[in-house]
């Protein structure tokens, strides 16, 4: 991944860390016993655990797609593929997620959980190689 996508890996790393700490508003029946739809503002907190989920995202994605086109230039093709889906499907989810359509919640968690396993193994296979 060249210099890019270890910071792009880092950067989401961090951004996920802080949507950890910044937590979203209680909302649509969770936890149990708050009231079903959205609350009227969003606190400090939310806003920062929204920013911080889509910076985390944005640079998963892009670490994903630079990977893609490493491998693409070393001639490695089904690498390439895969972390170009890895980092699609990721964008994917989100914008699925943030539609506020059915199911969100699960294509945001797909995508994520597939672009992570795609990154943890690209760097299992580098250490490897190392």
């Amino acid at each position: 991944g060249g210099v890019w996508a270890p910071r792009l890996v880092g950067l989401a790393g961090m951004g996920m860390v802080a949507a950890g700490v910044l937590v979203m508003d209680p909302a649509d029946g969770f936890p149990a016993g708050t009231p079903e739809g959205a609350p009227a503002s969003l606190s400090w907190h939310a806003v920062g655990h929204l920013m911080a989920g889509a910076l985390s995202f944005l640079a998963l994605i892009l670490a994903c797609w630079v990977l893609g086109r490493n491998f693409s230039r070393a001639g490695l093709r089904r690498h390439a593929t895969a972390s170009r889906v890895a980092g699609t499907l990721l964008l994917v989810g989100n914008a699925w997620a943030m539609s506020g359509t059915p199911a969100g919640s699960l294509a945001l968690a797909v995508g994520g959980i597939t672009a992570m396993v795609w990154v943890s193994a690209v760097t299992g296979l580098h250490r490897r190689g190392s």
